[in-house]
Formats: C-alpha cells, sequence, structure tokens
C-alpha cells in the first residue's frame, strides 16, 4: 500500500460516518464513470457487413456451401477406396 493511500485511509478513519459516506459516494461515482468511458462497446454483427468483400468471388454462397460438400465427399470416398 502506498504512503499517499495510507494517508488518505487515515484522514478518512477520523471523518464522521456521513462524511465517509459522502467519500465512498463520491468515489463510487468516479469509478463508474470510468468504467463507462473505458468499456468496450458490445458489438454487433452488423458491423462486420463489408469486412471481407468478395470472398466468394461473385459466387452464390449456397452453391459455394454444395460444392465444397461435394468435394468433401469425393475426396472421402477416394480415401475409402
Amino acid at each position: 500500500m502506498s504512503s499517499l493511500l495510507q494517508q488518505i485511509l487515515s484522514q478518512v478513519d477520523q471523518l464522521t460516518p456521513e462524511e465517509q459516506m459522502q467519500v465512498i459516494g463520491h468515489l463510487t461515482t468516479q469509478i463508474q464513470t470510468r468504467a463507462v468511458i473505458t468499456s468496450k462497446p458490445r458489438r454487433s454483427w452488423q458491423d462486420l457487413e463489408g469486412v471481407a468483400p468478395n470472398l466468394l468471388g461473385g459466387e452464390d454462397a449456397q452453391a459455394w456451401v454444395s460444392r465444397q460438400r461435394d468435394e468433401w465427399d469425393d475426396r472421402e470416398q477416394s480415401l475409402r477406396a
């Protein structure tokens, strides 16, 4: 514990209970304000729109999936043979 913190705590101990509650309220407000500022915003799937355009080179997504499945099936059959 730093000496500054020790001094502050010693001074807080000398305050009345009402004043100590004011200190707690002040610290709580300060921490909440900092937490809001430093917290990362939640991301949405829509934020990813356009991040990697043309991955399929203009190919329809369902056609790509079907082609991939066919290729895997072909590989699987060739490994069994």
